[in-house]
């Protein structure tokens, strides 16, 4: 099958609610045009470095994602045009995007990446820091970030019952903050789980967004 035809056939499957997010981590800028050329407009890259090139490259309708790890210091690259950073995962990075988001005129909107794997080498903030970080006053104060929901990235396994659980886990967990603090805000509605080995889990799970890479371009290439 074709890159359209692939997406075509992915976008079938999930159900209207749910955003496909092309994730073109080390694809070709031909590649990810293919894609938009059908119709598709959302990517999402892992790092600042290669989403900045790709920016560069590609038409200016495109909405960006960043899913991947984001250092403090990477965040003004991104600042002025990001549609949503997936992988907030300290009250630090999100006073810095906060800064940046003020020196551009822009709020930046925001998912809290919550660790939900066995693997300790996944990013993200424990139960305990999600809702420390959201009683903080310094996130009380800030104004330029709005936070739409959370992210996770379940344990890479074939054991599919795990999975369920963890993403069951971040359901929950989103339930839980968005009736103690978010209750009377309509934007936090997102919740980012689900990847090419594991989005159908997710999607029966709750998700919103699925992030797909492999199932789109095939293989990554690291040459």
């Amino acid at each position: 099958m074709s890159i359209p035809e692939r997406i075509e056939s992915i976008k079938r499957e999930l159900p209207s609610h749910v955003k496909l997010i092309a994730v073109t981590k080390t694809h070709p800028v031909e590649a990810i045009m293919q894609a938009y050329q059908a119709g598709h407009k959302v990517f999402g890259e892992n790092r600042v470095q290669e989403l900045m090139a790709k920016y560069n490259q590609l038409p200016k309708d495109v909405e960006w994602h960043l899913i991947g790890h984001l250092q403090t210091n990477k965040v003004k690259y991104i600042a002025p045009f990001i549609s949503l950073i997936h992988s907030v995962d300290s009250i630090k990075l999100l006073s810095a995007i906060d800064k940046e988001g003020e020196k551009f005129n822009r709020v930046i909107d925001s998912l809290l990446q919550v660790h939900i794997a066995l693997e300790e080498t996944k990013f993200g903030l424990s139960a305990d820091e999600l809702h420390q970080l959201l009683q903080s006053s310094e996130y009380a104060q800030m104004r330029h970030i709005r936070i739409l929901g959370l992210m996770g990235v379940a344990t890479f396994t074939d054991n599919h019952q795990l999975v369920r659980t963890e993403f069951r886990f971040l359901r929950n967990l989103f339930d839980e903050v968005k009736r103690l603090y978010f209750s009377q805000t309509e934007s936090f509605n997102e919740l980012s789980m689900g990847m090419s080995s594991d989005y159908r889990i997710a999607v029966e799970e709750g998700s919103t967004m699925v992030r797909i890479g492999s199932n789109i371009f095939g293989m990554r290439s690291y040459t």
